[in-house]
């Protein structure tokens, strides 16, 4: 909560600041500790009071407000506001309220319009919903009011710091590592991979962790509605996000167009941040012409994704069923689904093989499934059960890896 006399000392520091020059931070503080200790031979205000007045003036001042304090722990991995005046945070998979609020309503609209115009996105009345970032890759959706009944509302999804590779989801029990070493030997053979998932299965997490597979002299082309991938170690990377209509509404750059571009840039592998609607034909027929690639998209099963895809493509173009089956049996050639289970774990739930389309319906062939063996204390306990093995080995031979998955398959088999 903002009290009376932050708001007092604010009005005092932006009466003293000269914003018609370049103020540097330095500056800001130096004024705003001036104004507090004045303050203080008027009132006592404790070290500690001082301390978060110092800070919280500012956030409020040169940085996103109440926000900033979220943003720069690195224990919230969600911020959710709910209008100026009701945030609640995600910390250790736990939604709780948090006590701060902005100022105003105004304030809270003036720090919106920070975040979208440095992402180069616009929001406003005409345009009220968009989809942005923060510099340090963190994801931004807003909804403006009056769509948002109840006030504006901003939801950021924060990621860490260093993206996790595939050895620390192994470490956290997200797989196990026999599946993370089959996982390796599929991406370096160019298999293609579609992860699905519901929201908050750590989705784009585990895309960052498989695109670390992908080796060195690999060209790599990532397309994304807002930059949230962070592969590192590759130096043939080409980065595109795509764009919103301007005021006019025109000059929109649509994730279809982008994949359109990235065959011309001679990928070695495509990786789509998200399948939301028609872009997913553009994406099936880029896979089908030799590329290899990556994607996410929403969904309950691996057997849910495959009838997710057949209605994307439909938004895109009306075409047979048939055909779209066919499309996709020949793209896709595995399918991993994560989920977020009742302890807050996430975790590799199925591991599931495409195979032709035959019959009126695409034949899957399931890999592998964890298995709840117990949960104590209030942690689930279980095993990813191998239910079968590959069939469709001809991108393991061609890359030299089918010997290497077979020994990880009978491997599997003697202990199991």
């Amino acid at each position: 909560m903002v009290d009376g006399l932050q708001g007092k000392l604010h009005d005092r520091v932006v009466s003293i600041l000269n914003f018609t020059e370049e103020i540097k931070d330095e500056t800001v503080y130096a004024v705003i500790d001036q104004v507090i200790l004045e303050e203080g031979k008027e009132q006592y205000i404790s070290l500690s009071h001082m301390q978060k007045l110092r800070r919280s003036l500012f956030n409020s001042i040169r940085r996103l407000d109440v926000l900033q304090e979220l943003l720069d722990r690195k224990d919230i991995t969600e911020i959710m506001i709910n209008g100026y005046d009701t945030i609640f945070v995600e910390k250790d998979g736990r939604i709780t309220k948090w006590e701060e609020q902005f100022s105003s309503k105004e304030k809270f609209h003036d720090v919106i319009q920070q975040i979208v115009s440095s992402a180069n996105r616009v929001v406003n009345e005409t345009s009220p919903i968009v989809d942005a970032r923060l510099q340090d890759g963190s994801r931004v959706h807003v909804v403006l009011e009056p769509i948002a009944l109840d006030g504006s509302a901003l939801t950021i999804r924060k990621f860490p710091e260093k993206p996790m590779d595939m050895e620390a989801l192994v470490k956290l029990g997200a797989l196990s590592e026999r599946i993370a070493m089959m996982l390796k030997l599929l991406v370096k053979s160019g298999v293609n991979i579609f992860i699905s998932g519901g929201t908050g299965s750590g989705k784009t997490t585990f895309l960052n962790a498989l695109s670390g597979f992908i080796e060195e002299d690999k060209r790599v082309v990532t397309i994304e509605d807002s930059a949230e991938l962070q592969l590192i170690g590759m130096p043939n990377l080409v980065r595109m996000e795509s764009r919103n209509a301007n005021m006019e509404g025109n000059n929109s750059i649509a994730i279809r167009d982008l994949l359109k571009a990235s065959l011309r840039m001679r990928p070695d592998f495509i990786i789509v941040g998200e399948v939301r609607g028609e872009e997913a034909l553009d994406m099936l027929q880029a896979l089908n012409t030799g590329h290899s690639g990556f994607s996410t998209g929403h969904a309950n099963h691996c057997e849910d994704m495959l009838s997710r895809i057949e209605t994307m493509v439909l938004m895109g173009m009306e075409m047979p069923l048939p055909a779209i089956q066919a499309q996709i049996a020949s793209a896709i050639d595995i399918i991993i689904h994560l989920g977020r289970l009742r302890d807050r774990s996430r975790k590799v739930l199925e591991i599931t093989e495409i195979l032709e389309y035959k019959d009126g319906i695409i034949k899957t062939n399931p890999l592998f499934q964890f298995e709840e063996l117990e949960e104590v204390n209030g942690i689930i306990h279980g095993v990813w059960k191998q239910k079968g093995v590959m069939i469709r080995t001809e991108k393991l031979a061609l890359a030299g890896h089918l010997s290497a998955y077979e020994r990880l398959e009978q491997e599997e088999r003697n202990d199991s």
